[in-house]
């Protein structure tokens, strides 16, 4: 089967991570293989060397934004680990209804929609407990590199494999809409709350805005540690002061930012701009 010789490898890796920031590591022939195996026939290229060789070449934006969209992890699921949902609706909401007018929050690397539909939900859900507060609503922008996983999110509409990771019942019933073959789509209502666009974590965030909360999660540790540094000085400039920041949960600041404080609560932990 067609894959990359080691000084090609090396060469498609520093390429990766120029265009995308992701670090590809070693030992990974299999991920890109089954990555961009796919688009051999799409684009009438025999082997995988041919593909990655035209895909750097000057004047291929279509062929290097598929390669580097076709290599971006996109694994997700709903209210993923919990707890930054929890602490969302129990401690940052209440916290933010109180001293900002429209709380802008931004999920960033949003995958297929997974996370910013949840966090539509949590909004929605706080406002039904705490009725006249947050009565401006808030702003949810949701950004990714992938402009196929972006059209995917923006679409709303999730198989039955998709459903069943992460929702309830309940929460099923009250925010979705059911279509054929076991497929459900987000309701109108929360579809219109979340504003999508492309980005890329390495380029500035200035036209962005400001946030008071940034969800980037189970992302950085694709970076390298000068990457992570960049990504997260990008994100306190972004931040307003006192904004927070959830990470995955096997993910840390430690040694990379001076930015942020931890910040333990008892269901988890998050980081907030000093």
């Amino acid at each position: 089967m067609s894959q990359l010789c080691p000084d090609q490898y090396q060469r498609f890796a520093s390429f990766l991570q120029q265009q995308s920031g992701i670090e590809l590591g070693d030992n990974k022939q299999y991920l890109v293989r089954s990555r961009l195996t796919p688009l051999l026939e799409r684009h009438n290229h025999s082997t995988l060397a041919d593909l990655v060789h035209a895909a750097m070449q000057m004047g291929q934006h279509q062929l290097r934004t598929e390669v580097v969209e076709a290599m971006t992890t996109n694994e997700t699921f709903w209210f993923r680990d919990g707890y930054p949902f929890e602490l969302m609706l129990t401690e940052v909401l209440p916290e933010l209804a109180g001293r900002v007018g429209r709380p802008r929050i931004w999920s960033a690397a949003c995958s297929s929609g997974q996370e910013p539909y949840s966090l539509a939900m949590t909004l929605q859900e706080f406002r039904l407990k705490n009725p006249g507060r947050l009565m401006q609503g808030a702003e949810l922008l949701a950004t990714d590199i992938d402009n196929q996983i972006l059209a995917q999110a923006q679409a709303g509409e999730y198989d039955a494999l998709a459903m069943a990771r992460g929702l309830t019942e309940q929460r099923k019933q009250r925010f979705f809409e059911p279509l054929e073959r076991g497929r459900m789509r987000i309701k109108p209502e929360l579809r219109q709350a979340v504003s999508f666009r492309r980005a890329n974590l390495l380029d500035s965030y200035v036209l962005l805005g400001k946030f008071d909360v940034i969800f980037c999660r189970n992302v950085l540790i694709y970076f390298s540690p000068d990457n992570k540094r960049k990504i997260l000085r990008q994100f306190a400039a972004a931040l307003n002061p006192g904004g927070y920041l959830f990470l995955g949960a096997s993910e840390s600041l430690s040694g990379l930012a001076d930015e942020f404080e931890m910040v333990r609560y008892p269901g988890g932990m998050v980081y907030r701009r000093r």
